[in-house]
């Protein structure tokens, strides 16, 4: 039966791929061989981004030496996007949620911060953002990216006065 490499609780774009069920994400879990795999894969395809994951156990990510050039693609072919936010929610149903905050911290950076991916700053803002599973994370994750938009005013992610008085 086909299969997805960031497979998900929730229907994607072939309709052939079954949805993953809560027992067989309990199942991969369990299995340190499929979890390695997992891990294998979300290397793999941070690569293809032009990204390295620096540390496995905190998720940490730096730039790849050719990542000028997959920038280059990833501000060219928007489907790139859809991609990301799936691999997101698939490193949350597979418990690795400090990954999901790193590659979101990752994109905001390179989006606001380092303005290298002008065409991924929407996703990384209406998407990325919201798959993060931890509200505390995500809160601080929203903060962040006020804290870097231009102009502030402008951001429409979070309550102003809420952003105004985080700490």
């Amino acid at each position: 039966f086909p299969f997805r490499l960031f497979p998900l609780r929730e229907q994607g774009m072939n309709f052939r791929a079954k949805p993953l069920t809560c027992r067989e994400i309990e199942a991969f879990k369990k299995s340190s061989a499929v979890m390695e795999r997992f891990i294998r894969a979300y290397e793999l395809m941070l690569r293809f981004y032009g990204i390295i994951l620096v540390n496995k156990k905190t998720g940490e990510l730096k730039r790849a030496e050719n990542w000028s050039e997959r920038f280059d693609n990833l501000n060219r072919f928007s489907h790139n996007n859809l991609r990301i936010t799936r691999i997101l929610k698939c490193l949350g149903e597979m418990g690795y949620e400090r990954y999901q905050v790193q590659l979101v911290k990752f994109f905001l950076t390179e989006t606001l911060v380092k303005e290298t991916l002008p065409n991924v700053k929407r996703s990384a803002l209406d998407y990325f953002l919201f798959t993060v599973r931890s509200k505390r994370k995500r809160r601080e994750l929203v903060y962040y990216a006020w804290q870097h938009f231009k102009p502030q005013t402008d951001f429409v992610w979070g309550p102003l006065e809420k952003l105004q008085k985080y700490r």
